[in-house]
């Protein structure tokens, strides 16, 4: 029987069991859209990075033997809509079945169970083979409770997979070693050279040119430097695991105006394209940290696995299970809009400079910059979460959207009322000033909450506890800060809330 099989952008999983036998009667289509370039704007590094990866692959497996037909965003016969373009190629084939792989966009979900429905032949979706958990998995698990606090799903998954386990219990006695993973950096140890690739995009830059694709951020057309290949990819993974992973866990919070990625993997634009599976990865630091166990400790180990096989697989089934639904909340209603700076990086605030141009040089920020930089003063500014989530789905390299939402609209901004975190992260400047050399270098003091030169997080904070205070009244997590907020008389409290207004109204001044 001839078939056409479809390949997404992220679904570039070369291990799947589709691949294990050539068939000339299969076909796999791929194709650079559009429709996903355009459905939000993209840094430019992200599309270029798609599209090299997705080329990468085509390449690597008709090397192999598989047929491809691949359309690129410049061609002619490119037809730029995937219920278009399947639809001729059905015929362009002679297929008599369509077969998918399961999207991880609601979206794209959605648009493929309407396309088949359109077909006059049989189709049937198939798994990614990538995740270690179902769709449902984690819906089923959390049935019948109030909340999904993910420390249970975490140690149910190394229960499940046998990781770190050992008799039962979890090793070194303990489940989480998240109490150890907030050091500040400060120069030591030093960290080793990033793993380099240098590559020549100019070709692509060119055809994305001619297509007229709206993009935004800045590229090295001549030296693009993240891995986009799976050989690339796996030298990324070994070099983190020898170079980095001994002091990952120590440093995975840290912040630095002179070091951009710190101890961090650079993994996941190739995990969430599927060029490298979270369970080789997971598989490959394991066996490195047991062949160096004398000289690695068990908590920078854990601190990484628990990123991946807890708050990743987590975010995905919050998603899964949540949506669509979930991308409409806005539970703290909040509504202004996103500042020009978020687009130039032109700001007063040092860490909040760093932060977005970082992400507009680099596609990429870690974690803490997302969420404790760049999300608390989204958060605190009370920015509408359709501008936020935008945003961030366009600005990094690795944002899709199921694991880009859950942590913008969930765990950053707080939109979906506690779903996701048992608490708004938010803070004033002491927290970046523990975490960062930024208020070092800034105009602003971390320590004045009022005043010309009082760091906005300061008064920004108290005046978002304040606004919101209905919404927090009943949440235990915010006790302690509701009590200190009682606790200012109103002459304090109106000069921090005319303070944070000004910011709030005028925020490309500050």
């Amino acid at each position: 029987m001839k078939k056409l099989r479809l390949i997404l952008g992220d679904q570039l999983n070369q291990k799947h069991s589709w691949f294990n036998e050539v068939d000339p009667d299969i076909t796999y289509i791929m194709a650079e859209m559009r429709q996903e370039t355009d459905y939000v704007k993209h840094h430019i590094q992200k599309v270029v990075a798609f599209f090299m990866a997705m080329r990468s692959f085509k390449d690597d497996l008709t090397d192999k033997g598989h047929q491809f037909i691949y359309l690129k965003i410049t061609d002619a016969e490119n037809l730029q809509d995937l219920d278009s373009i399947i639809k001729d190629h059905i015929k362009k084939t002679n297929a008599e079945k369509f077969e998918y792989l399961l999207p991880d966009e609601y979206r794209l979900d959605q648009q493929l169970k309407d396309i088949c429905k359109s077909l006059d032949i049989t189709s049937e979706a198939f798994d990614t083979e990538h995740f270690y958990t179902s769709r449902t998995e984690l819906a089923d698990f959390y049935k019948g409770n109030k909340q999904m606090v993910m420390e249970s799903f975490y140690r149910m998954m190394r229960k499940k997979h046998d990781i770190m386990m050992a008799n039962g219990q979890p090793e070194g006695g303990k489940w989480n070693f998240d109490q150890s993973n907030r050091k500040k950096w400060k120069g030591e140890p030093e960290i080793p050279h990033k793993r380099g690739f240098r590559k020549d995009v100019s070709g692509i830059l060119e055809e994305l040119e001619k297509a007229e694709v709206k993009t935004f951020g800045n590229i090295d057309a001549n030296s693009f430097n993240w891995p986009v290949t799976r050989e690339d990819s796996l030298s990324v993974l070994r070099y983190f695991c020898k170079e980095l992973l001994v002091h990952f866990g120590d440093y995975q919070d840290a912040l630095h105006t002179d070091e951009k990625f710190l101890f961090h993997s650079r993994l996941s634009f190739a995990m969430n394209s599927k060029i490298l599976s979270p369970k080789e990865v997971i598989d490959k630091v394991l066996d490195f940290y047991y062949d160096n166990e004398k000289d690695i400790d068990i908590s920078q180990v854990e601190g990484f696995v628990r990123q991946i096989l807890g708050w990743r697989e987590y975010m995905r089934g919050i998603y899964w299970k949540e949506m669509p639904e979930y991308k409409q909340l806005n539970k703290l209603d909040n509504h202004n809009n996103l500042p020009d700076f978020f687009w130039t990086g032109e700001t007063k605030m040092n860490c909040l400079k760093h932060a977005i141009g970082q992400s507009l040089d680099e596609a990429y920020a870690h974690h803490i910059q997302r969420l404790m930089i760049i999300g608390n003063y989204a958060l605190l500014t009370q920015l509408h979460p359709d501008e936020v989530d935008k945003w961030y789905l366009g600005v990094y390299i690795d944002a899709i959207e199921w694991v880009e939402i859950t942590n913008t609209r969930g765990m950053s901004q707080f939109a979906d009322g506690g779903i996701v975190a048992t608490k708004p992260y938010v803070s004033s400047a002491n927290y970046i000033n523990k975490m960062s050399n930024y208020c070092g270098g800034c105009q602003y003091s971390h320590t004045k909450k009022v005043g010309e030169n009082a760091c906005p997080f300061n008064s920004l904070y108290w005046n978002f506890l304040n606004e919101k205070r209905e919404h927090f009244k009943d949440n235990h997590r915010m006790n302690m800060m509701m009590s200190l907020l009682e606790k200012k008389n109103n002459a304090e409290l109106n000069d921090l809330q005319e303070r944070a207004q000004q910011i709030i109204s005028n925020p490309d001044n500050y």
